[in-house]
């Protein structure tokens, strides 16, 4: 069985096609996760998840709109018994999915020196790569009583050998490629070429990519990518075409990004013909003062709001919510 790279650029003939009646579709997935200081250096110990009380209002929020979330589930959260209970109970009624999201600095074997750099998983020596990814999948399982189907890489850190990993372990999709965004002065990936469409990460068709939703708007779009470049060495070079209105990058997030961008955001995916959109957040966020995006109570009641406008605007535009299992089945994989 061949493998591609996930660093890649995909060739030409990858891009997946999916089953006729599928139409466009919205999957919205939440990075659930330690709580941690953002600002400081990666640590092993004094993270918390008191946030998890928070999570059953957020679930009950998403069945009333009609959402269906995919709690991508990392190792502190997998071993707090609260955030089980939870989500699993999500799980049984078919109202929510489980997958995996690796947080090397936080997963055994603990063997690496921490580092940015290393809080990528995919750079880390394959062996070492592997082992966090099946202590952390194998502990999901146990957990929630089925195995995990999707992976995110924790700070969208793929790496040379993560495909074959993924495949290995029975992953049938990956959603760790951020399309328009680079960490690459940080050691991590370039997904600043990446497609926005969902693909094929190797010929073989075992392995679909759903890449996070981004997009660019204003008259500069076109020339995105080129811009972004560019501000590698000029830090605020990005950011001035920003404020004078003639590009702007939208990611499809309520963490940093208004309704009204976000709306736009979705408007040019739907036109553009994006078979599956894909909302993305960190759990953290559904109570203050663990993220930067909600200090306050305020803010959360904002990231509520901001969900409502969403999903009005996705249910206008004839996007409807789709499950993880609804995609493997409809791409074929």
């Amino acid at each position: 069985m061949t493998t591609g790279s996930m660093l890649e650029v995909p060739p030409a003939g990858r891009s997946a096609v999916f089953a006729p009646g599928f139409g466009q579709r919205v999957l919205l997935t939440v990075d659930t996760e330690e709580e941690f200081d953002w600002r400081a250096p990666f640590r092993r110990e004094g993270y918390g998840t008191s946030h998890v009380s928070a999570i059953p209002r957020f679930q009950t929020f998403c069945e009333g709109i009609g959402a269906h979330p995919v709690y991508l589930v990392d190792w502190p959260i997998v071993h707090d018994r609260q955030a089980v209970e939870v989500i699993g109970d999500a799980v049984r009624r078919g109202t929510a999915e489980v997958g995996v999201q690796l947080h090397p600095w936080v997963n055994p074997p603990f063997e690496e020196e921490i580092s940015v750099a290393n809080s990528f998983a995919g750079n880390l020596p394959q062996r070492l790569e592997a082992a966090k990814f099946t202590l952390l999948r194998d502990a999901i399982e146990a957990a929630f009583g089925a195995a995990p189907q999707i992976y995110r890489a924790g700070r969208y850190g793929l790496g040379p050998n993560t495909a074959a990993l993924l495949k290995q372990a029975g992953i049938r999709v990956d959603t760790s490629v951020r399309p328009l965004f680079d960490y690459s002065d940080q050691g991590g990936p370039d997904y600043s070429n990446h497609p926005l469409a969902p693909y094929w990460v190797d010929p073989d068709r075992a392995l679909l990519e759903l890449p996070v939703t981004s997009a660019y708007w204003g008259p500069l779009r076109a020339l995105g990518p080129l811009i972004h470049r560019v501000q590698r060495h000029v830090p605020t070079f990005f950011s001035g075409f920003s404020r004078l209105g003639l590009l702007e990058r939208i990611a499809l997030t309520p963490e940093g990004v208004s309704a009204d961008e976000a709306l736009r955001g979705i408007d040019l995916s739907v036109d553009a013909g994006l078979p599956v959109l894909v909302l993305s957040f960190h759990s953290p966020t559904l109570a203050p003062g663990h993220t930067p995006y909600a200090t306050s109570e305020s803010q959360v009641e904002a990231l509520y709001e901001w969900f409502e406008a969403v999903y009005a605007r996705l249910a206008a535009r004839g996007v409807h919510s789709c499950t993880v299992a609804e995609i493997i089945a409809a791409s074929g994989s």
